[in-house]
C-alpha cells in the first residue's frame, strides 16, 4: 500500500520568464514611491469624498456611474485603516496622518501594473509572436499617461484592467473551443469573461462599450457555430445556452450584486438623501427615517400630512402655503385671484402641513376607528396653520398662463365661490379599492370642478413669492408625469379640533405606529434611475477638451503642483507612442481595404490563415479603439483627456500587430527584414527615451527648473506650469 513512497513526488511547472519579468517591471513602474505626493491630486478630491462616505456608511449618489469602482477604492482605504475623517475640498491639500495614502492608491496601481502582462498574453492568444507580444507589453509599460493615471486614486486603470481581462478571457475561451469545449478550463475562461465584463461596466459605464464589442464578436462566432454541420442540434443548443448564461446572465447578476453590497454598506442617511423618494429615505437609518419611523401607514380623514412632489426637480419640495396672497396684478398686467399663495417649498416647514378633510363633515380630527381614504375618494385639503382650503378656479397661473392658478381660498364676498373638492387617484395602486398609504402611495389630485391636476411647474416665483416653486392646475392632462404625483412623507393622526391646540400639534414630532421598508429591487431601480438621469450642471473646466484634441494629444491636464518647489504631475502621454498608434491605425485600415478589394477580384496577396489573423486582430484592436472613442462625439458632458485612455490602449495593442504583419508579408527578403528590425530597435529606444524625458511630470519628481519645464513644452497647446520668481 505504501509503495508510492518509494519514489519522490515531483511537481513540474512551466514558467514564462517573459511574463514574470513584465509583471515585476509593471509593479516597480507603478508602485515606486506611490505615496508621493502626499497631497490631494486632481480627481482624488472627487473620489476621496465617496471613500470617506463608505467608511462612515453614509448613503450617496454619484451620477458618473455604478458603485463598484468606488467600492474598490474604499476597500483600499479599509485595508489601510482609514476612518473617513478628511475634508476633501481642495486639490493640493496635504493629507493628514490618518489618511493611508499608499493603501488608497494601491488597487489602481496594482491593476495598472497587471495591464502590462495582460497586453502580452492578449497578443500571444491572438497567435502573434512572443516578440510582438513583448513589444506590446513594453509600450503599455512605458506609456506615461497610463502610469500617471494608475498611480493615483482614480478609476481609469481599474477600468482598463477589467477590459483587458475580459478580452484575454474570451480569447482563451475561444482558443479552447476548437480543441476542448465544455472542459473545466473552457468554463473558467467563459465565466471569467462575463465576470470581467460586469466588473468593467461596474467601474464605469464606459466599460459597456467593450462589453458590447465582445457580445458582437461572440454573436459572430455563435453564428458560425450554428452553421457547423459537425455539431448536433443538442450540442449547438448547449453552446448557445452556455454563452447566454456566461455573457448575459452572469454579468447582470454581478451588476445587481454591486448595488446590493453598495446599499448594504451605506445604510445611514446623508446629504444626498433629498434627491431620493420618501420611501427610499425612510429605508435609511437616521434622517427622514428618524422622523417617519412607525408613523401611521393608512391616510384617514382627519390625517395631518406633508405632501412631497415625486419628481424632485429642480429640487425636492413639499406642497406649501403661507398667509401672503397673489398680487392683484402681475408685472405683465395680468390679474390674479388675490387668493392665498400655494407653492412648493424645498425645506421642511410647519407651513407644509395639510389636513385631509371629509367634505361631508366639519371635524378635522381622525375618528375612532379611523376612516381610511381610498382611491377615487373626494377630499378637501385644509392648510394646517391658516385653515384655508386648497382651491383652484378658472384663473391663469402666475408664470404658466395656460394653466390654472392654485390657491388657498379667501372669501372676499365676491362672485367667486370656493372650488375645493379634489379626487384622490392612487397611480401605483394594485386595485381600485386601495387605501392611500404613507410614503408608499403615489397620488394624483384631480380637481372635481375643472378636472385640472395639481402639478409642480418647476418655475421659480418672483420676489412676492419668495422665489419658491410654482404650483399649477394642469388642464386636460394625460398620463402620469412625476411632476403631478405626490406622496405623503410625514403623517400623524390629528387629535385636536381647536385651532390653537392643532397648531401646537403640528409643531410636535410625528408619532410612531407602523414602519415599512423598500425591497432591494425597488431601491436598486430607483437608485439606478437616479444615476442615469441625475445630471450635474456641466461647467467649462480649464482642462476640459474635445475628442478631436485627444488623437494628437493637443491637450494635457495639470494634476498637481507643489506651491514651493514647483514639482508637478501632468497627464501627458508618450508622444512617440501616440503618434505611432495613429500611424498603425491608418496603415491597418488602408491595408485592410486594399486586401479586401483585391480579394474581391480573386487576388490573394497573403495566405488565408494570415488574412483571418489580420481580420480578427484588427477587428479586436481597431474595433476596441472605435467603440471606446467615437461615442464621445455624441456625449454632452465635460470631457477630459483621460477618457481616451481605454481607446488608446487598444491602439497600442495594434502597433505590434501591424509591425509583425509588415515584417512577415511585406519584407520579402532578408535584407529588408534586417533593416526593418534595426529600425524597430531604434524606435523602441526612442519610446523609452521619451518616457524617461517626461517621467518627472509623470512621477512628480525630480523637480525641474523653469528652463527644463519650457523644454518639455513640445506643443504650444500644452499647459506646463512655470513659477514666476
Amino acid at each position: 500500500m505504501l509503495g508510492f513512497l518509494k519514489q519522490p513526488v515531483v511537481v513540474a511547472a512551466e514558467i514564462n520568464v517573459n511574463l514574470v519579468a513584465l509583471t515585476v517591471m509593471g509593479l516597480v513602474n507603478r508602485l515606486w514611491a506611490l505615496s508621493y505626493p502626499r497631497a490631494v491630486v486632481f480627481d482624488e478630491v472627487y473620489y476621496g469624498q465617496f471613500v470617506s462616505l463608505y467608511m462612515k456608511r453614509i448613503f450617496f449618489v454619484d451620477d458618473s456611474g455604478p458603485p463598484f469602482g468606488h467600492m474598490l477604492l474604499a476597500f483600499g482605504g479599509y485595508l489601510g485603516g482609514f476612518d473617513g475623517n478628511f475634508l476633501w475640498n481642495r486639490i493640493g491639500a496635504e493629507y493628514s496622518m490618518n489618511v493611508p495614502v499608499w493603501s488608497l492608491r494601491l488597487l489602481p496601481a496594482l491593476t495598472g501594473a497587471l495591464c502590462v502582462p495582460l497586453a502580452y498574453q492578449i497578443l500571444v492568444e491572438l497567435h502573434f509572436s512572443h516578440c510582438a507580444a513583448f513589444g506590446a507589453a513594453l509600450l503599455i509599460l512605458f506609456e506615461n499617461s497610463l502610469i500617471t493615471q494608475s498611480r493615483l486614486m482614480l478609476l481609469e486603470s481599474v477600468l482598463i484592467f477589467f477590459i483587458l481581462l475580459a478580452i484575454l478571457s474570451y480569447l482563451k475561451f475561444y482558443n479552447l473551443q476548437k480543441c476542448s469545449p465544455f472542459t473545466a478550463g473552457w468554463w473558467f475562461w467563459l465565466l471569467l469573461t462575463g465576470v470581467a465584463c460586469s466588473c468593467a461596466v461596474g467601474v464605469k459605464y464606459m466599460g459597456l462599450f467593450t462589453y458590447m464589442l465582445l457580445l458582437a464578436i461572440a454573436g459572430v462566432h455563435s453564428w458560425h457555430l450554428i452553421g457547423d454541420q459537425t455539431l448536433s442540434n443538442v450540442s449547438v443548443l448547449c453552446h448557445l445556452l452556455a454563452r447566454g448564461i456566461a455573457l448575459v446572465v452572469v454579468p447582470v447578476a454581478m451588476y445587481l450584486s454591486f448595488f446590493y453590497v453598495h446599499l448594504t454598506l451605506l445604510y445611514r442617511s446623508g446629504p444626498h438623501d433629498q434627491i431620493m423618494t420618501s420611501a427610499f429615505q425612510a429605508s435609511l437609518e437616521g434622517g427622514l427615517a428618524r422622523i417617519t419611523q412607525g408613523q401611521p401607514l393608512e391616510v384617514a380623514y382627519g390625517s395631518q400630512i406633508t405632501l412631497r412632489n415625486v419628481l424632485g426637480k429642480p429640487v425636492p419640495c413639499w406642497l406649501h402655503s403661507h398667509k401672503n396672497t397673489y398680487p392683484i396684478r402681475y408685472e405683465n398686467g395680468r390679474g390674479s385671484s388675490h387668493q392665498q399663495q400655494v407653492t412648493c417649498y424645498p425645506f421642511k416647514d410647519v407651513n407644509n402641513w395639510w389636513i385631509v378633510k371629509d367634505p361631508g363633515m366639519q371635524q378635522l380630527v381622525v375618528s375612532n376607528p379611523p376612516r381610511p381614504v381610498r382611491h377615487g375618494h373626494i377630499v378637501q385639503l385644509v392648510h394646517g396653520i391658516t385653515t384655508r382650503y386648497l382651491n383652484t378656479h378658472d384663473v391663469a397661473a402666475p408664470l404658466s398662463p395656460h394653466s390654472q392658478e392654485i390657491s388657498c381660498y379667501v372669501d372676499y364676498n365676491i362672485s367667486m365661490p370656493a372650488q375645493n373638492l379634489w379626487r384622490v387617484e392612487i397611480v401605483n395602486r394594485e386595485s381600485d379599492t386601495d387605501v392611500w398609504k404613507t410614503i408608499l402611495s403615489e397620488v394624483r389630485f384631480v380637481h372635481v370642478n375643472t378636472s385640472a391636476v395639481l402639478k409642480l411647474s418647476g418655475a421659480s416665483l418672483p420676489e412676492w413669492g419668495y422665489r419658491q416653486l410654482e404650483i399649477i392646475g394642469e388642464k386636460l392632462s394625460k398620463g402620469y408625469h412625476q411632476s403631478m404625483l405626490w406622496n405623503v412623507e410625514e403623517h400623524r393622526y390629528g387629535k385636536s379640533q381647536e385651532q390653537k391646540e392643532r397648531e401646537v400639534e403640528l409643531h410636535s414630532p410625528t408619532q410612531a405606529d407602523i414602519s415599512k421598508n423598500l425591497s432591494f429591487m425597488a431601491r436598486f431601480t430607483e437608485l439606478q434611475w437616479k444615476i442615469l438621469t441625475l445630471k450635474n450642471e456641466d461647467t467649462e473646466h480649464k482642462y476640459s477638451s474635445s475628442p478631436l484634441d485627444w488623437i494628437t494629444m493637443d491637450t494635457n491636464i495639470a494634476y498637481w503642483f507643489h506651491p514651493i518647489s514647483g514639482a508637478q504631475i501632468h497627464l501627458i502621454g508618450n508622444v512617440l507612442t501616440w503618434a505611432s498608434a495613429n500611424v498603425a491605425t491608418l496603415v491597418y485600415v488602408c491595408l485592410f481595404l486594399w486586401y479586401l478589394l483585391r480579394r474581391r477580384r480573386k487576388i490573394c496577396d497573403i495566405p488565408e490563415d494570415a488574412w483571418r489573423l489580420w481580420v480578427s486582430a484588427g477587428g479586436l484592436c481597431v474595433g476596441g479603439w472605435a467603440v471606446n472613442y467615437l461615442p464621445f462625439f455624441m456625449m454632452e458632458k465635460t470631457l477630459f483627456l483621460y477618457h481616451y485612455l481605454p481607446a488608446l490602449t487598444f491602439q497600442i495593442l495594434l502597433i505590434p500587430v501591424v509591425l509583425q504583419h509588415l515584417t512577415d508579408h511585406l519584407c520579402r527578403s532578408q535584407l529588408p527584414k534586417n533593416a526593418f528590425s534595426a529600425l524597430m530597435v531604434a524606435w523602441f529606444s526612442s519610446v523609452y527615451l521619451v518616457y524617461r524625458t517626461f517621467s518627472p511630470l509623470t512621477y512628480g519628481e525630480p523637480t525641474l527648473s523653469a528652463a527644463e519645464l519650457r523644454a518639455l513644452r513640445w506643443k504650444d497647446s500644452w499647459d506646463i506650469l512655470i513659477r514666476k520668481h
